[in-house]
């Protein structure tokens, strides 16, 4: 397992979705620059409440988040967020939990991005340092 902080900037995703179809001003984008914990233990990424509220986010429905020690606990799960970290960026629902941000493998895996954690920093990929690569699995057709 691994732990670094960076700035994520967080958008609601929605509002991002209707700026671009032009239903909504740029101005009237909610989005929010925070200060993130990327733990590499984690699968899902985490919102306190006050970051989905200034987002706007909605929560969509309930969801088991499971804690090292064994608690388990009902949470909410939220719309979706776009997460932007340095130019790479993807959509992800989050547990609504805590009172900070969290990043976790889903979005690690989906930006193809590692933790440096001796080196306390987050990197691209080295095999794929300017853009993310999603790995697929390669379908036969006509079976």
């Amino acid at each position: 397992m691994g732990e670094v902080k960076v700035k994520v900037k967080l958008t609601n995703a929605l509002d991002e979705m209707l700026a671009r179809r032009g239903q909504l001003s740029t101005d009237q984008v909610r989005s929010y620059e925070a200060a993130a914990i990327v733990d590499t233990g984690a699968v899902c990424s985490v919102l306190p409440i006050h970051v989905v509220q200034r987002l706007g986010l909605d929560i969509r429905k309930q969801g088991v988040a499971g804690y090292a020690d064994g608690r388990l606990e009902s949470v909410g799960i939220t719309d979706a967020v776009l997460i932007e970290w340095e130019g790479r960026d993807t959509l992800e629902e989050a547990l609504v939990l805590g009172d900070e941000v969290l990043i976790g493998q889903t979005v690690l895996e989906k930006l193809d991005l590692l933790v440096d954690c001796p080196n306390q920093r987050l990197i691209p990929n080295p095999a794929h340092p300017d853009q993310p690569v999603n790995k697929v699995r390669h379908l036969k057709y006509g079976l």
